[in-house]
Formats: C-alpha cells, sequence, structure tokens
C-alpha cells in the first residue's frame, strides 16, 4: 500500500510558519551552484519516490503562481509540476498549475488519500498544508513524517504538531548546508 509522506520545514524549536504566516526561516535554496549534495540528493529521493501531491487551499494558493513557471529550479521544478496533484478545499472548484495538469480539488481530503492509498503508484506527498496534515493525522492517514529542520528558533508562531503524537524515529541527517532530516513513522 502506498503511504502518505509529510514533509515541513520548521524551526529548531518546532515552529513550521512565522507569526505572519510565513517561511522566512527557510534560507536554503536547493538548486543553486552552492547548494548542498547529499541535501539536494535527498529532495531529489523524495520527489522521485512520489507520484501524487496533495495541498491545503492556502498552500495552493501560495504556490500555484511560482511552481508552473520556476525553471530555474530544474528537474526538480519539471518533476513537482508533472506529479498528479490534488487540492483539498471546500471553496474551490479548480486549481489551474499553469501550463501543467491542473490540481484535482477534493472536499473530502481523508477519502481521497484512502482511495489513492489503495491504488498502485509511488507514494504520495503531503507539503506544507499545517491544517490538513493534523487532519490527517488525527484520521489515521499519515504514515511518515519529514521534518526539515532549520538552525534557526521563532519563540512564536505555528507549531507542527497540536496534540501528542507517537512518532518512532527512522533517520536523522545533518547536512552541510546547516540543515538536519528528521524523519518519522507515525505510531498507530
Amino acid at each position: 500500500m502506498r503511504k502518505l509522506v509529510v514533509q515541513q520545514w520548521v524551526t529548531a524549536d518546532n515552529i513550521a510558519a512565522e507569526e505572519d504566516g510565513g517561511l522566512g526561516f527557510v534560507s536554503v535554496e536547493p538548486f543553486s551552484e552552492k547548494s548542498d549534495p547529499a541535501f539536494k540528493a535527498s529532495v531529489m529521493g523524495l520527489i522521485d519516490s512520489v507520484d501524487t501531491l496533495i495541498l491545503g487551499a492556502n498552500t495552493y494558493a501560495q504556490t500555484k503562481d511560482y511552481w508552473p513557471h520556476a525553471e530555474k529550479q530544474g528537474e526538480y521544478g519539471e518533476k513537482l509540476n508533472n506529479l498528479t496533484k490534488f487540492v483539498a478545499s471546500s471553496k474551490l472548484d479548480d486549481a489551474p498549475w499553469g501550463d501543467f495538469p491542473a490540481a484535482t480539488v477534493t472536499r473530502d481530503p481523508a477519502a481521497t488519500v484512502q482511495e489513492l492509498k489503495e491504488r498502485d503508484g509511488k507514494d504520495i506527498w503531503l507539503w506544507g498544508s499545517l491544517k490538513l496534515m493534523r487532519s490527517l493525522l488525527n484520521t489515521g492517514h499519515v504514515d511518515e513524517i519529514r521534518l526539515l529542520v532549520c538552525p534557526v528558533t521563532r519563540g512564536k508562531g505555528t507549531r507542527v504538531f497540536e496534540d501528542r503524537q507517537e512518532l518512532k524515529p527512522v533517520e536523522a541527517t545533518l547536512f552541510e548546508n546547516g540543515l538536519t532530516l528528521l524523519r518519522y513513522e507515525i505510531r498507530k
């Protein structure tokens, strides 16, 4: 069965969104000339392991005008843009993605994820989308969480987890660019 893998950028004090909702603490560009080769390989490994991307409506709104035109992101951007995409929203009727195939809007993300998990294919990637992540954690649909920990703190903002979670450590990798990847499986 396919897995739902969540990826979140976080600060060392577990903040996933600053007080203004932004990600100003993320200072790493995976695909510049200065990129840490091991980090780039890790990022490419994730995108190569998935064929479907699911986003919440807010994350979709923040990314839909950038990624379809992000030629400077090279192979990563091309792969991201060509993933099958779903947007969880109770208000959107459609979700265009530039010149690439549009995302499918789902009103019931838990049912959509369950259906996707039962199909053949690679894993499913939930990118950002804290409200959606929390909802899918509560319904037991999240299988793995990847935290990209930036070496900064903010003190205030939105934390990744609101409630207790039982996590099984799978990987901890420190990259030369200062980021730490923490991978956890969700104990069910």
